[in-house]
């Protein structure tokens, strides 16, 4: 292993790092990690143990710089601490990222740079898949670093998370119908996703199949189209404008994030937007203006926390329903979240952001306390 340092280093590749970020949340720890021999440049950040040791994904981009690099790595671990107290885990938030285009610059040996990283931190953070990296990828990482999950099942782990991932969404959804509507049946609703990779292909499988509403759906890949249309019946339009166009009651993003635009929001018909997709909502203003739109929002790390609840669950020893019927517990936290909106005045994403910084607190352990976590079971 090459090079690494806490990431007030900025002689590595010029990058800057200043605490003055608004990214930058009171991290607990956030560290650089270098290997030349592999190419390899990736950063953890930690952003609370508070409630156990931080959990959450590992993505491989091709940022535009580091600095870029390292503000997702700071915004994406505080978003894993919400969404894991939230979810009821025993883990704080913390992510990982790799610098670097998966499509041309990935191989064993870089992975395993990172995998190796990671053990440095001696289970303070326990890793997981995100963009870039695949089941695949976790088994290499994994065979060096015992802190992995979301390993195949031949290596002791759970496999795709996009199948509870895709059932919390449901149940946001269905909070959000009863809330919104007085009743969560979802039959004749339209229902517009955007979106079917593995967790929108679920998704719409669910609503169609299971709660009977109508489903539209877009996506650029036309083979991820014909998979879902193998499975059950839905609309298709081409694109996100085609798609916000409609009449929708519910509009579910489960692509890209920073979907959610004063634009979309002044000129769409939905009256609940609920989805999979991180971080959707782009700008400051945005909730404030769902609100005077009359708009439910589910927020984005409420409602997908499906995928961390069944990593987490491999700390333990993979247990399906277990997993699942944590996911169920989405449906009552949405509920009480609305409800805290409404009663203290207040936008969903504001109240679900003060619920899970209460969790914190009530739950807090001292900074540094326990240095070490048991490796994730193997087979």
């Amino acid at each position: 292993m090459g090079f690494v340092a806490p990431a007030g280093d900025s002689e590595h590749n010029n990058i800057d790092f200043p605490f003055g970020l608004n990214e930058f949340a009171d991290h607990e720890q956030v560290c650089l990690g270098r290997d030349p021999e592999s190419g390899f440049t990736g950063f953890v950040a930690i952003h609370s143990t508070a409630l156990g040791p931080a959990l959450g994904g590992c993505r491989m981009v091709p940022y535009a710089s580091g600095a870029d690099a390292y503000r997702d790595a700071l915004r994406l671990s505080q978003a894993m601490s919400y969404k894991n107290a939230l979810a009821g885990l025993p883990h704080g938030g913390g992510k990982a990222v790799i610098w670097a285009d998966p499509a041309t610059q990935k191989t064993p040996a870089l992975l395993t740079a990172m995998g190796r990283f990671i053990a440095t931190l001696q289970g303070r953070y326990i890793t997981a898949g995100d963009v870039g990296i695949s089941v695949a990828d976790l088994d290499v990482i994994g065979a060096v670093n015992p802190w992995t999950t979301g390993r195949s099942p031949r290596r002791g782990g759970a496999g795709d998370s996009g199948i509870l991932t895709a059932f919390g969404v449901w149940q946001g959804m269905r909070a959000a119908a009863t809330y919104r509507w007085g009743s969560d049946d979802l039959s004749g609703r339209l229902i517009g996703i955007e979106g079917v990779g593995k967790v929108g292909r679920r998704l719409s499988v669910h609503l169609v199949s299971e709660a009977g509403a109508r489903v539209v759906v877009t996506d650029p890949s036309a083979e991820a189209i014909a998979q879902l249309q193998d499975q059950v019946d839905v609309s298709v339009v081409s694109s996100r404008d085609e798609l916000l166009a409609m009449p929708l009651d519910v509009y579910s993003p489960n692509a890209l994030g920073r979907v959610l635009t004063a634009d979309v929001v002044a000129t769409m018909s939905a009256t609940i937007v609920c989805g999979g997709a991180n971080n959707q909502v782009a700008g400051h203003d945005v909730p404030t203006m769902l609100a005077a739109r009359e708009v439910l929002y589910a927020p984005d790390f409420l409602v997908n926390c499906g995928g961390v609840v069944q990593v987490a669950d491999e700390v333990i020893g993979f247990d399906f329903h277990r997993a699942r019927a944590r996911v169920a517990q989405v449906y009552d936290t949405a509920l009480a979240v609305f409800a805290r909106a409404d009663r203290d005045g207040i936008s969903p994403l504001a109240a679900a952001t003060q619920e899970a910084q209460d969790r914190i607190a009530a739950g807090s352990q001292p900074r540094f306390a326990s240095s070490t976590q048991s490796a994730v079971p193997r087979e």
